[in-house]
């Protein structure tokens, strides 16, 4: 471990003796296996992270379209600063503004009502990014596992204009 070694100094003056001076060696041995003892339990008991993913379904090719019921599909519309239109069907005449904080019990209630629901959540290209993250958060806390994403057009911006105004 550690060891000390006695060096004697020879004199050349007569009268006086030096001191006998001690090296010092110190092992480094233990202290790396504990290091190392250390390392190796912590890296065994660290709890990993779960990656989050989110699968995506998309269609082979671009030009392919998907035919659903009207009475299937729900579209929610997320205009700038987290204002949300929602409509069920093809009645773009029903547009309805909803808060944010109401929108997970709206989507629990559309699927209890219809468990083959369809979402189409159009985002106005304004809006923020953080504002479809929290729309989708909502779509997985209301169990929809059937989302379609879309920017919004014109003619969805004149909706909302002709509601809001």
């Amino acid at each position: 471990m550690a060891g000390a070694d006695v060096v004697e100094s020879k004199s050349h003056t007569k009268g006086k003796k030096k001191k006998k001076r001690a090296g010092v060696r110190i092992d480094m041995t233990p202290m790396v296996d504990v290091a190392m003892l250390l390392l190796t339990f912590f890296m065994l008991t660290t709890v990993f992270s779960k990656p989050q993913t989110m699968e995506l379904n998309l269609p082979p090719d671009e030009k392919q379209t998907v035919e659903v019921a009207a009475s299937l599909l729900l579209t929610v519309r997320v205009a700038p600063n987290l204002a949300i239109y929602w409509t069920m069907g093809n009645e773009p005449t029903a547009l309805k503004k909803i808060e944010f904080k109401e929108l997970r019990q709206l989507l629990i209630d559309k699927l209890r009502d219809n468990p083959k629901l369809i979402t189409l959540v159009q985002i106005d290209r304004e809006a923020k990014y953080n504002d479809m993250v929290n729309v989708i958060d909502e779509l997985n806390l209301a169990n929809i596992t059937r989302f379609s994403i879309a920017p919004m057009t014109d003619k969805d911006k004149q909706l909302i204009a002709k509601v809001a105004g």
